[in-house]
């Protein structure tokens, strides 16, 4: 018996959601374009989901979409090389900001906290105060 490979199958080897999904885009030079994330492994995916709620709950509220297919968007995506689609990812990432503080404990400020803007100045006056020094000691 031969083996039919998945393209070719009249029943997919995985079936895809049905109708449109909610993609999340960025705003491009001729338009929208859709928005490509990275996976746990460092390949690059395009990332659809199947309600506005569950856009919303990864991405935030505010996060521009559109509606497509599946296959509209695989078309879209396949000549930049990226063939992985993935549905309804639950996105992880770090909490932004120092950890939270509990009643009655107090934190010392850690190098995190730090504006980097501050601490480029604390370099340039560094920098300037040692090149006054050396500028003394040369003569």
């Amino acid at each position: 018996m031969t083996e039919i490979p998945c393209g070719e199958d009249p029943e997919p080897c995985e079936p895809g959601p049905a109708g449109p999904l909610f993609v999340p885009v960025r705003p491009g030079p001729a338009g929208c374009v859709a928005r490509l994330f990275r996976t746990p492994v460092g390949g690059r995916t395009a990332v659809a989901f199947t309600t506005e709620e569950r856009l919303g709950a990864a991405l935030g509220d505010r996060e521009p979409w559109i509606r497509l297919s599946e296959p509209a968007l695989r078309a879209l995506t396949e000549p930049l090389g990226v063939r992985e689609v993935t549905v309804d990812p639950r996105l992880a990432a770090h909490p932004v900001g120092p950890p939270p503080v509990r009643p009655g404990e107090r934190r010392a400020a850690a190098w995190r906290d730090w504006d980097p803007q501050a601490v480029g100045v604390l370099r340039v006056t560094g920098a300037a105060a040692l090149a006054g020094a050396l500028n003394l000691w040369i003569g």
